[in-house]
């Protein structure tokens, strides 16, 4: 069992999806610190010296100057400026990873369109090597 763990581990894949979490980590303090600390004050100014961070809903009837005052003292409050902050956080995530995926598929299909032709009879992806089509069973010429 001891084995078939450690041959778990040493796997490619499991390798790969570790650095990945790592790296995925990292990117999202970045990308949290950018939020917050670039992209957010300016938008924040355009809207009136608006500090999302500290935008807060007072649960409690007590009338908190700020958000760390609130929670300070244990005040309920509905923290949605910190909300914001993470939904903007989420799009600039999703965005960057849907690049790379787009990216990744780009030349996967490069790929896979350097090893076939089409048929010239019923027009099929077929391989490159291929002296029968496997949609129409014509044969092919060999070039």
């Amino acid at each position: 069992m001891l084995k078939e763990f450690r041959d778990f581990i040493v796997r490619g894949n499991v390798i790969d999806l570790a650095i990945a979490v790592i790296i995925g980590a990292a990117f999202g303090k970045i990308v949290t610190s950018l939020v917050g600390g670039i992209i957010m004050p300016p938008i924040g100014l355009l809207l009136g010296n608006v500090d999302f961070a500290n935008l807060f809903i007072d649960l409690s009837g007590k009338h908190p100057v700020s958000l760390a005052e609130a929670q300070l003292r244990g005040l309920p409050v509905i923290a949605y400026g910190t909300f914001l902050n993470d939904i903007v956080s989420f799009v600039i995530i999703a965005f960057v990873i849907f690049l790379i995926v787009k990216a990744v598929n780009r030349n996967k299909r490069q790929e896979t369109e350097e090893l076939t032709k089409n048929c010239p009879y019923c027009l099929s992806s077929i391989p490159i090597e291929a002296t029968r089509c496997s949609g129409c069973t014509s044969e092919l010429k060999t070039v």
